[in-house]
């Protein structure tokens, strides 16, 4: 384990490295930071986020390692051997909280993060309309990324702590939702009068939007020391937890699937098959994760091996058992998406070059799908943002990053 951490760990680093030095060297060829896609950015701060959360896991995995093979008591109070306690003691089991949430709360972003900036260029090349706020969704992105060190606590309510440290991480994690809901505003002006194409990943795009607030709502509950309290452990918080780490991300990658797909393999996704395996997914996350907040608010703790009905506890096995029929189906909906893409790799209708009419540089290769090394001997240049949507005076609805302002200028004076 311990070994895996420290590769995983290394493979991150090693990475996040790589990137920045491609990054430096792209400035020469016209790619600066502020005209990478969202996607990019959102990859790129959750790289960094890795590189400085993965150590906090790694060091308590060890911890733990040397408590159960050397005896040593980081973690555990009182040792005892042969029912005698030993005299040297003094670990703390809240150190390893601590420790598994400094690492554990990034991580909610590590895997967040790169969602946002997906969905966020999804939905701008849908609906045709560059990404409203760029650079403010940029900051978010790294100020989101920098707040996500100082909230883990909010998991540790319950654990005995300082009511000042709970009154310091409830407001901190009220902060955070600052920059959260900057995204969602933007997200919702880029699709506001926008020529919105309402295929299959735009409808797992507004899914996400939906899913990802009704799951954000409830994280203001479980962000209030008060209300938490009685809700920790319950249902509440998988319900929680699951709709904004789970099916939300889920729903991004989803829609990444559908729209990157013609630049891998050449050929369209069924739409058809699309819609069917969206709305059994959509309808079924709901099924599954609404009634658990019911759940939660009575009272059903989480991590129960079976759960039965009684005066203080009603009506949760019956509600248990739609939950699991619920999972059954949505489940098995996933074996869609398998025969579609098997389905599209045989006799799929053939997507061409950029069949999307985006901007950024992967749809821009000389050959589609892209050959090794994607551009050949010579990289492309640079010109703008990956966001030059229905631009007053252009030939069509899109300029993609390489086109020169000479060809943009010329076109302008064509039209006059």
């Amino acid at each position: 384990m311990c070994v895996s951490l420290i590769l995983f760990v290394a493979g991150f680093t090693m990475g996040g490295l790589n990137y920045l030095i491609t990054v430096l060297q792209a400035r020469t060829r016209g790619m600066t930071l502020m005209r990478m896609p969202l996607t990019v950015w959102g990859i790129f701060t959750a790289t960094v986020l890795a590189m400085l959360a993965f150590p906090a896991l790694l060091v308590g995995a060890l911890m733990m390692t040397l408590d159960n093979v050397l005896g040593t008591s980081f973690f555990m109070p009182t040792i005892l051997k042969a029912g005698e306690v030993l005299e040297y003691g003094g670990g703390s089991p809240i150190l390893f909280q601590h420790l598994f949430w400094f690492f554990g709360h990034p991580e909610v972003y590590i895997v967040a993060l790169p969602a946002f900036g997906i969905v966020s260029d999804l939905i701008s090349v849908h609906s045709r309309k560059n990404i409203f706020g760029y650079r403010m969704m940029v900051w978010a992105i790294v100020i989101i990324g920098a707040l996500s060190f100082f909230v883990w606590a909010h998991h540790m309510y319950v654990s005995g702590m300082n009511p000042w440290f709970g009154f310091f991480f409830a407001t901190t994690t009220l902060i955070i939702a600052i920059p959260t809901a900057m995204k969602v505003y933007n997200w919702i002006l880029t699709l506001w009068r926008g020529n919105i194409r309402l295929n299959v990943v735009m409808l797992w795009c507004l899914g996400f939007i939906v899913t990802f607030v009704n799951g954000g709502i409830t994280g203001i509950f479980l962000g209030n020391v008060t209300v938490d309290v009685p809700l920790s452990d319950t249902y509440f918080v998988i319900a929680h937890f699951h709709m904004v780490m789970g099916i939300a991300p889920l729903m991004v990658i989803m829609g990444a699937v559908y729209h990157w797909f013609p630049l891998v393999a050449g050929r369209f996704l069924d739409e058809t098959l699309g819609k069917w395996h969206f709305w059994l997914t959509f309808l079924g996350a709901y099924s599954i994760y609404f009634p658990m907040h019911y759940l939660g608010f009575i009272g059903v703790p989480r991590r129960y091996f079976e759960m039965y009905d009684s005066p203080y506890v009603t009506s949760a096995v019956g509600m248990n058992e739609f939950i699991s029929m619920a999972a059954f189906i949505v489940g098995a909906a996933q074996f869609i998406l398998i025969y579609n893409i098997i389905k599209t790799l045989k006799i799929g209708k053939p997507a061409g070059h950029n069949p999307w009419q985006a901007n950024s540089l992967e749809w821009l290769t000389p050959t589609v799908p892209p050959e090794h090394g994607n551009w050949g001997e010579k990289l492309p240049v640079v010109h703008r943002w990956p966001y030059d949507f229905s631009v007053p005076g252009a030939k069509e609805d899109f300029i993609t990053q390489t086109t020169p302002p000479s060809e943009v200028a010329e076109t302008e004076v064509e039209k006059t």
